[in-house]
């Protein structure tokens, strides 16, 4: 790391025009290679999935999805007028790109797609492939179909469509971008050394930015997936940076030459933030375990994120130093007072002998803290949130909105029934078995034969609940059906009936991640371990570091249990009522760990320098947290603001990231490194560094090290 710092700094001018040719290369290549977003949530071997396999092969007019365009007058639809209306739109909608047919409610098909009120029906688009199949072929598809369409009211007939959601975006890096400014801006107080982090961040964010969308073009990626990269992306920058920044600050405080100044800080601070960079590398891998197709475009976006902002923060930021060199303090702000590492003998000061004197009654504080944060998690419930969340300006939230009000919420939603009777005997008969005993079924409210496939060995059956497709009581529909009510009809019969539609998709992807989650989390803690245990050379700080983490996470799981259950905080936060898809937890765990373990690397690496330098862990302890909780407490502050930005944002997955990811840093941050660490480790004392011998002379001889160690290796390096 020293060497490396040296050359960035004698070769500045290099390094700065590698980073800026590199970022116009990756833009120029992304506009001619713009990003292609889809995902495919269906789940392998599960239930749901196999449905739409088996309609591929036998059903092929219903291979693709359906749309609905939902019709609605004040008083009734068969007038005239609304009949041409609709008659004139369904002719061109059956005519455009990849629309494989049309069923009218004013057609004999149709006749159940008119509510019982006269005043609402739907026409149903089938189309000859999946709409994110469609976009990789077209990836302005939807827009065309919506501006085809025209979602609105017409000569008082309002027409709407479901699944499609209108283009939209927060913004929130830009509004990221200045809440970080502003906090960087108290922490420094020099509207320079504010300003570094923010370059380096802007640098790795476009590079980032670009090569990720590149890269949607080779691997499967949801649309969400982007803000999701550029959350990590903009954090871990950001904080990087101020870590380096801040040691740098103190080296010239302490007399230090610009150079050795720069050097060192990124001998300490800078190593650290390798370390946690691989940290957070380690847990983004861990999504691999996944097997899931969509998760590895997630994947290749927030890691490309993590590691350009990484490089920009080992090499463009030595560089950049290299520039200022002892003017980082210019054009101060007269109002903030700025202080170094070594001059906080303020609050965090006395705090940290605090802990030093009650280390059992802050730990017991702690703890409790946590776990009444934590409770909430109990009350978790796994599923997709439905176009019923979908902010009321858009065309699907007022197409469902039609939906229920004229025919139920189940609607919105069907089950599908697949009965597969090919090599059985008499179909028939278990058919007529299983309709009746559909029609006296709790939460059904209607059932729609849909047909024999052209060898008559197949049959289909929309079920609609009279539930809202996310409710527990249509989760508990699919599994009524499927462990109960069909086994009972189709037992010794040869015939096999399956369960598809949007609740029976999500309760399938949620029963798969849930299965693999112990491998997801046992690979990224046991990797986690040995990266922390080679940097520490302590296997028992290392395993307390991966508990504390958990616990972090824990607690955000319970804080976004608790929003979006209906609480006073998703109504404050405008976070509606809803399920949580399974993979958010997931993404939020691979996230979460490594970034977790970036504030354990850093409290815990300037702990290790002061005990190399004492030998007095109690002292080591108190000072450590004394001279980092302050640049702990402003990275975080930045943190919480990236995140907690995009709570905002209107796609609800994005929602519920945000939440959790902002809660966990400020509990992170806060109960967790500023009171159970120190607590834990003022209570363990010396044992925290113990390594077995044999552990000792095995591992490698990179670690973080002592200030003795550094400045053998920079007084060798200038001896040179």
């Amino acid at each position: 790391m020293i060497y490396l710092a040296d050359i960035c700094l004698r070769r500045r001018w290099l390094v700065l025009a590698i980073w800026i040719i590199v970022l116009g290369t990756v833009i120029a290549f992304h506009g001619k290679y713009p990003s292609k977003y889809r995902a495919d949530y269906q789940t392998p071997q599960e239930e749901a999935t196999k449905v739409f396999d088996l309609l591929d092969e036998r059903f092929p007019a219903r291979k693709g999805d359906s749309i609905n365009i939902v019709f609605s007058a004040g008083s009734k639809l068969n007038t005239q007028v609304n009949k041409e209306t609709i008659e004139a739109l369904l002719k061109k909608v059956a005519e455009f790109p990849h629309v494989s047919s049309v069923v009218s409610p004013l057609t004999p098909e149709g006749a159940n797609q008119i509510a019982k009120n006269g005043a609402t029906a739907f026409a149903v688009v089938n189309l000859d492939r999946t709409i994110d199949k469609i976009a990789n072929l077209d990836a302005d598809y939807q827009k065309k179909f919506l501006a085809l369409v025209n979602p609105g009211t017409r000569n008082g007939l309002e027409i709407e469509v479901s699944t499609f959601v209108d283009s939209r975006s927060l913004g929130g890096e830009t509004i990221a971008l200045g809440f970080s400014a502003l906090i960087l801006l108290v922490a420094f107080g020099s509207v320079l050394a504010m300003g570094l982090p923010i370059l380096t961040a802007l640098f790795g964010l476009g590079i980032g930015s670009a090569l990720g969308g590149i890269l949607s073009r080779v691997f499967e990626t949801p649309d969400w997936a982007v803000t999701v990269a550029t959350m990590i992306g903009l954090g871990v920058g950001i904080d990087y940076a101020l870590f380096i920044i801040t040691r740098y600050r103190n080296a010239l405080d302490q007399g230090l030459s610009p150079r050795v100044a720069a050097i060192t800080a990124m001998a300490t601070a800078g190593r650290a933030v390798l370390f946690a960079g691989c940290t957070v590398v380690i847990s983004l891998l861990g999504m691999l375990a996944m097997k899931l197709g969509y998760l590895y475009g997630v994947l290749c976006l927030s890691m490309i994120a993590v590691v350009v902002m990484l490089a920009a923060s080992l090499t463009l930021l030595p560089a950049i130093l290299g520039f200022v060199g002892r003017n980082i303090d210019r054009f101060r702000i007269p109002s903030i007072r700025a202080r170094g590492e070594g001059e906080d003998h303020g609050f965090w000061y006395r705090w940290s002998r605090v802990v030093q004197r009650r280390p059992w009654m802050i730990f017991f504080a702690g703890a409790f803290v946590l776990l009444i944060i934590t409770l909430p998690l109990l009350n978790l419930r796994f599923g997709f949130p439905d176009d019923g969340n979908n902010p009321k300006k858009e065309t699907s939230r007022r197409a469902y909105d039609m939906m229920t009000a004229g025919f139920g919420p189940g609607f919105n939603g069907p089950l599908l029934l697949l009965v597969d009777a090919r090599g059985a005997g008499n179909i028939q008969s278990t058919l007529m078995k299983l309709s009746a005993k559909l029609q006296t079924t709790d939460d059904i409210a209607f059932v729609l034969p849909v047909g024999f496939n052209q060898t008559a060995d197949t049959f289909l059956v929309n079920i609609y609940p009279a539930s809202k497709p996310q409710s527990k009581q249509t989760q508990q529909l699919v599994k009524t059906l499927r462990n109960d009510i069909i086994p009972g009809v189709v037992a010794g019969t040869g015939v096999k009936v399956l369960v598809g539609g949007f609740t029976a998709i999500s309760i399938d992807h949620a029963d798969y991640i849930l299965r693999r989650l112990p491998l997801f989390i046992i690979t990224v803690v046991l990797l986690s371990f040995l990266l922390l245990t080679t940097v520490f050379r302590s296997p028992l700080v290392a395993l307390k570091a991966g508990i504390m983490n958990l616990l972090s996470i824990a607690a955000a799981y319970g804080v976004m249990s608790y929003a979006v259950n209906g609480t006073w905080l998703g109504r404050l936060l405008n976070i509606p009522e809803t399920p949580v898809p399974a993979f958010v937890p997931m993404i939020m765990f691979a996230i979460l760990f490594g970034l977790s373990m970036d504030y354990e690397v850093f409290l815990l690496s300037r702990i290790r320098e002061e005990y190399m330098r004492t030998r007095d862990n109690s002292l080591a302890v108190a000072d450590g947290l004394a001279v980092t909780a302050r640049v702990i407490t402003a990275a975080a502050a930045i943190m919480v603001f990236v995140f907690g930005v995009f709570i905002f944002d209107p796609n609800v997955y994005i929602k519920q990231i945000g939440l959790g990811l902002a809660s966990a840093i400020l509990v992170d941050a806060t109960v967790v490194r500023i009171v159970l660490v120190p607590a834990t480790m003022e209570l363990l004392g010396d044992v925290n560094w113990w390594v077995p011998r044999w552990l000792d002379r095995v591992l490698p001889a990179e670690h973080i090290k002592g200030e003795a160690e550094i400045e053998a290796e920079i007084a060798a390096l200038f001896d040179k």
